[in-house]
């Protein structure tokens, strides 16, 4: 076991779904913030092309490792990735997530989201419309953002517990996205 992570004194965090938006630039502070990076996306060319981008801005100490929270197998494989590459684990950010819906109107949602901006009884009619929800994402959604994001977090337990100062970070955010123009 190469414990790196340990001996040279960086702290070293994996962030699920870290391919895209939020991910992406939380991956980008903690590198910025000398912490090693391990950038995971489900999607292998997303996550290798994030990587490739901020390693371009100078921030050498990011490695990619694909990752569907959904599959066991590679949970596991993430897993022992860290464990035989860094010997523990400093901070887990669990990003990854599924809409569980579609948004069929995205002009007006936009529009929404300048306005009203939130949901109270009166404004919630608003919604319905610009939304399709079905079984099929509802389910991809619990399978993601619960079951998920439990079953990352329970194999990285014991890589958190060799740290002496771990941390979970778990995000939930509606919009998903840093940037909305018309």
């Amino acid at each position: 076991m190469t414990d790196s992570s340990s001996l040279s004194g960086k702290r070293c965090a994996l962030v699920t779904g870290g391919g895209r938006e939020i991910g992406f630039e939380i991956c980008r502070k903690l590198a910025e913030n000398e912490i090693r990076v391990i950038l995971t996306a489900r999607n292998e060319k997303n996550g290798i092309e994030a990587v490739k981008k901020l390693k371009l801005a100078g921030l050498s100490d990011v490695n990619f490792h694909q990752l569907d929270v959904k599959d066991s197998a590679s949970i596991e494989a993430v897993a022992n990735y860290v464990k035989s590459n860094f010997g523990k684990l400093d901070i887990l950010v669990n990003n990854a997530a599924a809409p569980g819906l579609v948004i069929v109107k995205p002009q007006e949602l936009r529009s929404f989201k300048d306005g009203a901006g939130f949901v109270i009884d009166e404004n919630a009619q608003l919604l319905e419309e610009l939304f399709v929800e079905d079984y099929e994402l509802a389910e991809d959604c619990l399978r993601t953002n619960y079951y998920g994001t439990k079953a990352v977090t329970t194999e990285m337990l014991p890589l958190l517990q060799l740290s002496n100062s771990a941390r979970i970070v778990n995000l939930s955010s509606f919009y998903g996205e840093l940037n909305v123009s018309g």
